[in-house]
């Protein structure tokens, strides 16, 4: 279920209420924001006042001489054509960072490169809370957690018509936090899987890194980081908490996925809309169901928001990754299928759906037989994708081939 204007419109209404509120008399807005929107509000007080321009502008020649021929250039150049993709179909401006939150590179679509611009969120623009305030980029640069900063969450009125995600990048080797990626855009265009957007970007950065700079000529896969939630979906539903897998029902699996897709936290009415939509479910037995999940969890789920205090793995961001560089056999190798088959959770319905069509329409682009013929085995009804496949092959021979037509005249039947 998308988020209506309205709810788009009170929640930026709610936001400068907290605001004002928070300008005129401190700490009164404790109980109106989220406790890392405050921490940050606190930190940019300290520093600068609400009048703030635009942000400071470090020396470009430096700046450009950093970013030139580091690994964070090099990755950023492999996956660029995936970057300005997403944000030229979404009008996002896209800004990788340094470790201190000085901007190395953006993107951006039509509009907002010119929002973009004219508070200098461009190469060389310092975006601390020190420099200018509140935003998703200084949070998760500060705490090496993903952030997204919605409206007048903002400290600067410069930027309260905007809604930013962003997450850390790392040294996919050291673990060493090397910047940071953010999307933004305006407040209007929120999506509730902008955050996870931005995790899967820094994941495709990450695995774009050069490695050799910090190998001993030997390469290695790195084990995946522990403790930690791995949360299959794609098919069938499975969780495992470091290493042990977990019993839940299948709405405690809903509501743990909605929960993994945002991880900056969620409030109890948001958390109900997305999992139950317009079901007469009263939020006692949503509080119920969480209940169970934190102590399955071990107790770690935070409330007020209600948010995964562990590090989260899942399929659904290992395919995204895949297909965004481009692996669409990978990408369908760890396709198990739908997302959670005959859910009604609405948020889970619409990643469904996209999903879905990302799978698709990256095969209909890459029609590699293998690929195909393994998707047919989860889609055997969709036999555009099977065509194209053998029409590419033309009066090429291929083993598959036979198999291929098989499966379109079983199809067919």
């Amino acid at each position: 279920m998308s988020t209506t204007s309205d709810d788009l419109q009170s929640r930026r209404l709610d936001s400068v209420r907290a605001w004002t509120q928070f300008v005129e008399g401190g700490d009164d807005a404790a109980d109106a924001v989220r406790p890392e929107i405050l921490s940050s509000w606190r930190l940019s007080t300290a520093s600068i006042g609400p009048d703030v321009a635009q942000a400071p502008l470090a020396d470009e020649a430096e700046t450009a001489a950093y970013f030139q021929g580091s690994p964070l250039q090099i990755a950023v150049e492999r996956v660029e054509s995936e970057l300005r993709k997403t944000a030229e179909d979404g009008d996002l401006v896209l800004a990788v960072t340094d470790p201190e939150t000085r901007i190395l590179w953006t993107y951006g679509g039509r509009v907002m490169r010119r929002k973009a611009e004219s508070v200098n969120f461009v190469p060389a623009g310092r975006w601390d809370e020190a420099s200018v305030g509140t935003n998703a980029l200084a949070i998760a640069s500060r705490t090496g957690d993903p952030s997204m900063v919605f409206s007048a969450e903002h400290f600067a009125p410069i930027v309260h018509n905007w809604v930013c995600w962003a997450a850390p990048v790392h040294d996919p080797v050291s673990g060493e936090q090397l910047g940071v990626i953010d999307l933004s855009t305006t407040w209007e265009r929120t999506h509730p899987i902008g955050l996870a957007t931005a995790r899967v970007l820094a994941r495709l950065i990450e695995t774009a890194m050069p490695r050799s700079h910090q190998w001993d000529g030997v390469r290695r896969d790195l084990a995946p980081p522990e403790p930690g939630l791995t949360l299959s979906l794609l098919g069938t539903a499975e969780a495992w908490l470091d290493g042990q897998r977990l019993l839940l029902n299948r709405r405690q699996t809903e509501v743990l996925a909605v929960l993994c897709l945002h991880p900056e936290g969620i409030s109890l009415e948001r958390l109900h809309a997305m999992v139950y939509g317009d079901q007469a479910v009263t939020l006692s037995t949503l509080k119920a169901e969480v209940s169970h999940l934190r102590s399955a969890l071990g107790g770690q789920l935070a409330s007020r928001p209600y948010r995964l205090t562990m590090p989260v793995r899942t399929d659904v961001e290992e395919v995204l990754i895949l297909l965004g560089r481009g692996e669409v056999k990978a990408a369908v190798a760890s396709y198990g299928g739908d997302l959670l088959p005959g859910t009604n959770a609405p948020a889970l319905a619409e990643l469904a759906d996209y999903l879905a069509v990302s799978m698709r329409e990256a095969l209909l682009a890459d029609p590699e037989p293998a690929a195909v013929l393994r998707y047919s085995e989860l889609a055997p009804h969709d036999t555009e994708v099977v065509e194209r496949s053998l029409a590419a092959l033309g009066d090429v021979e291929h083993p598959l081939k036979a198999l291929l037509k098989g499966r379109l005249a079983a199809a067919r039947r």
